[in-house]
């Protein structure tokens, strides 16, 4: 008889000796995502029956328009990981500031905060395409039972103790690791429990799958522009193939499972890049880095970067080791080449 996966539940709870420090916060911090994942699933699920796909009326501090999804997404995380009093800040994308969480008996004195992008790749949300939520755990820096200070946000990558990602497509899967490697977990919608499907998720050194927005070639910098002609090259394992969901989630958890790189770097529209450092590339970067790829900034590793401030943009090229390798190579090049 065929042995039944492990809920994600059962899971946490087998492997929370191997979360240093913790004395089960970030155990619940976990369950607290799962939940709030499910929530969010069942309104992505419904967009396009009720009110909720479509422009909130807003912007937020990108000053990018708000959809009426990333709204209540934000609404719904926020509110979740609150309500169960196991951080002591949450820091959003969709938000200008960080927010304090000072827990019931106003003592601070819980040890973690959250960043995240509770909906990334929404505006895809009104043609069916997949979006996701991204989120990233660090143990806060400043003396347990004061208010969290911006200082504990602005941390590099390198000192996330978990970081992952919830898809909502053909089906919904919460992907996340704490150092210890990369696993998945599939929703069964019909009973809402997540099962382990993808245990010990891992990239391939090589693959054959850029995943790049073509269409702004003209105003990216050089050496990106070498790379995507030496893809495109009839020669060896290539031409490779090109694709591009412009949804980040959906194009990293593809080119995990298939083989390949993304890369968004800057451009002559965007001098510092697009997506942002602390919501999307450092947590994207943990979980791409513990399935044994490559994340960089096109010359430097993403998790060392020092954060300046909350919404701070960075260039990022991720994926398999050797195709990240080899764009750096390019990068570089074309770089040595202006002097």
């Amino acid at each position: 008889m065929k042995e039944r996966n492990k809920t994600l539940g059962e899971f946490i709870i087998e492997n929370q000796k191997a979360f240093q420090y913790s004395s089960g916060e970030l155990s619940r911090i976990i369950n607290s995502i799962r939940l709030a994942a499910k929530v969010v699933n069942y309104k992505v699920n419904k967009a396009g029956l009720v009110d909720i796909v479509g422009a909130a009326g807003e912007q937020n501090i990108q000053g990018e328009d708000q959809q009426k999804l990333d709204v209540y997404a934000n609404e719904v995380f926020i509110q979740t990981l609150i309500n169960r009093e196991i951080v002591c800040g949450i820091a959003s994308e969709e938000n200008d500031d960080f927010i304090t969480v000072e827990g019931s008996d106003n003592s601070h004195n819980n040890k973690y905060v959250v960043l995240m992008d509770p909906l990334d790749g929404s505006s895809n949300i009104d043609v069916n395409v997949s979006v996701g939520t991204i989120f990233s755990v660090y143990r806060r820096i400043t003396p347990i039972g004061t208010p969290v200070t911006l200082e504990d946000f602005l941390q590099p990558g390198i000192n996330q103790v978990a970081a992952g990602y919830v898809i909502y497509g053909t089906s919904t899967m919460l992907v996340y690791t704490t150092g210890h490697g990369v696993n998945g977990f599939t929703l069964n919608p019909a009973i809402g429990t997540f099962y382990l499907s993808h245990p010990n998720m891992k990239f391939s050194e090589d693959g054959n799958i850029y995943s790049i927005n073509e269409g702004n070639y003209v105003h990216f910098p050089q050496g990106v522009k070498d790379y995507i002609k030496y893809c495109q090259l009839e020669e060896e394992d290539r031409p490779y193939t090109s694709r591009y969901i412009g949804s980040l989630v959906s194009d990293i958890h593809r080119n995990m499972i298939k083989g390949g790189i993304y890369i968004y770097p800057t451009s002559s529209k965007a001098p510092r890049g697009k997506l942002r450092l602390l919501y999307e590339c450092n947590p994207m970067a943990f979980i791409v880095e513990q399935a044994g790829g490559k994340a960089s900034d096109g010359f430097d590793r993403i998790m060392e970067i020092q954060p300046a401030e909350l919404h701070e943009r960075v260039p990022f090229f991720c994926g398999s080791l050797n195709m990240v390798k080899k764009a750096e190579e390019f990068m570089h090049k074309a770089k040595l080449s202006k002097y």
